[in-house]
Order: structure tokens, then sequence, then C-alpha cells
């Protein structure tokens, strides 16, 4: 086993695989649930898996697998209520909130149409390695970006543009 070279590997890149998971699930504790399910599997089968040709998109699509699988475990089916009993302090204006809005729009998407968006326009994948890491076709993959991209225009009527200016 490989130990170095396992930690090599994931050391620089827990943060970033953890904020995909986190666009996809919109949740930080679910999101490091996801990723530490991943790594540890990926911890078991290292000595094979290290020989995989593109290991960046084969972990990529583990942690879009673990995701998914995530979500048809029978504790995830639980939903949050609209209102908390006590309220936290309003969040701060300006970034924080559109970054909050956004999530929120973003969590309402289905779940392959939210993997397509995190894994086309986070993750800055072609609709090729899109397709490839949600094992669909490309044409399939065009069709969930644009209804997901029609049906967040439609969700965000009224909310200000997120583009920095400056």
């Amino acid at each position: 086993m490989d130990e170095a070279g396992f930690r090599g590997y994931f050391a620089p890149r827990l943060d970033p695989l953890r904020r995909t998971a986190y666009l996809m699930c919109g949740d930080w504790h679910t999101a490091d649930d996801v990723v530490s399910t991943v790594v540890v599997r990926m911890f078991r089968d290292w000595d094979r898996i290290s020989r995989v040709e593109n290991l960046d998109a084969y972990v990529r699509r583990a942690v879009v697998n673990g995701w998914l699988d995530e979500r048809r475990r029978p504790w995830r089916r639980e939903r949050p209520v609209p209102e908390l009993p006590v309220r936290a302090a309003p969040a701060a204006q300006g970034a924080v909130t559109d970054r909050l809005s956004l999530a929120a729009h973003l969590a309402a998407l289905p779940p392959r149409r939210r993997a397509v968006i995190v894994l086309r326009y986070y993750c800055d994948l072609s609709v090729e390695e899109t397709a490839r890491v949600l094992e669909c076709t490309e044409g399939t993959v065009k069709s969930q970006t644009a209804r997901a991209l029609a049906t967040l225009r439609a969700s965000m009527t009224g909310v200000p543009d997120l583009v920095c200016e400056g």
C-alpha cells in the first residue's frame, strides 16, 4: 500500500472535492460525509485506483456517485422545516447573501440537473467530459443544462445580478 502516494494525491484535492460536493448537495455536513466516504473507499483500493489513466476524472466521478448514493439513503429523505424555532442573526449583506441566494436556487434543481450545472460551470468540464462523468450522452448533458438554466432564470427573476463590477 502506497500510503504516502495516497496522502500526496488527496491532500491538495480535499477542499476542491468538498466544495464540489457542497455545490451538488447544498449542505457542508453532507458534503463532508460524501467526500469522507469516497476517500475511505479510494484508500481501500488505492493500489488499483492509482493506476487509472485520468485519476482526477475518476475521483470526481466517485464524488458524484457518492452524492447520488447518499441521496438514496433513508435518513436523507428527511426534509428541513421552512423556519427554525429560534432565528439566527440576519446574514450580512453583499457577497454572502448573493451566494446563499444562488445556493438556494441551485438546491431547488433536481439532482441530475444540479450535477450537470456544477460539473459544467463550477468544475469547468466540457459537454463531453460531463457526459463521461455522468455516464450519459452528450445530448442528455445539453438538454439537462438547458432545462436547468431555464429553471434558474425563471426562479431568479428579481434577483440582482451577481456579476462583480469593476
